[in-house]
């Protein structure tokens, strides 16, 4: 999910996808289970020892597979199999990194997320007070997603989707957006206040994407309900002390 300055990433990082041309047919089996001697080899980067540049770049390529076959079919357009094939690795070493699509698509939505974040630090949001920034930089990451809609739903879905299993990669996204949202409103060191409203403002543009991809609102609604819990940041700014 990248910013206003073009869509969801594109460029293969590494190496090429082989990604098939033209949209998945939706609805088939992942027939790509995950052998006995896969499941019990614990998944790679959750928490471990550091990726290796070679590791580091295959997990980019297999994070580009995933986008791409998300963005030509959605979410049952992204079967294991084929993001093996796209990525050019052997599907054990796909479930190593990723066990689960679920997993392969939360991640993938963590990574369009750091994409964002670099190009906001990059163009950062131009409005006068931090609400506006903050509902500025929250509607340039709804425009990329708009341009994606079928990626944009895959990963919404594998956000709804998550058990506990899922759990570290979630709170990854979700720390990422609190990030992106500090530095709109330009904090260091938000108070308790502060980070509450930010997490109100997380859940109502989560909460907005679900009901603008099932259909239910438009960009514009979408927009005011933005702007609108924006102002709780104001609301929780530190009122200065007046001398007695």
């Amino acid at each position: 999910m990248t910013a206003d300055a073009g869509p969801v990433s594109s460029t293969p990082p590494g190496r090429a996808a082989s990604a098939p041309a033209g949209r998945t047919a939706l609805g088939r089996a992942d027939s790509g289970a995950p052998s006995l001697a896969d499941r019990a080899t614990p998944p790679l980067d959750r928490g471990g020892p550091a990726l290796t540049e070679r590791q580091e770049a295959r997990r980019r390529r297999i994070l580009h597979a995933s986008a791409q076959l998300a963005s030509r079919g959605g979410f049952e357009a992204v079967q294991m199999r084929e993001v093996a094939e796209a990525a050019g690795v052997a599907l054990g070493t796909l479930y190593r990194y990723f066990p689960s699509k679920i997993h392969l698509l939360v991640a993938t939505m963590q990574d369009q997320l750091q994409h964002l974040h670099t190009t906001l630090r990059k163009r950062p949001p131009a409005g006068d007070d931090a609400a506006q920034r903050v509902a500025e930089t929250l509607m340039r990451a709804f425009r990329a997603l708009q341009r994606e809609p079928h990626l944009a739903d895959a990963m919404v879905r594998a956000l709804t989707f998550a058990d506990r299993s899922v759990s570290p990669e979630v709170d990854t996204v979700s720390r990422l957006t609190t990030a992106i949202i500090l530095d709109a409103m330009g904090l260091e060191h938000p108070t308790p206040e502060q980070l509450s409203a930010v997490r109100v403002i997380e859940h109502t543009w989560h909460s907005g994407l679900i009901t603008w991809l099932s259909g239910r609102a438009s960009i514009a609604q979408v927009k005011i309900d933005i702007e609108t819990v924006c102002r709780l940041i104001d609301l929780t700014a530190p009122r200065p002390v007046r001398p007695a």
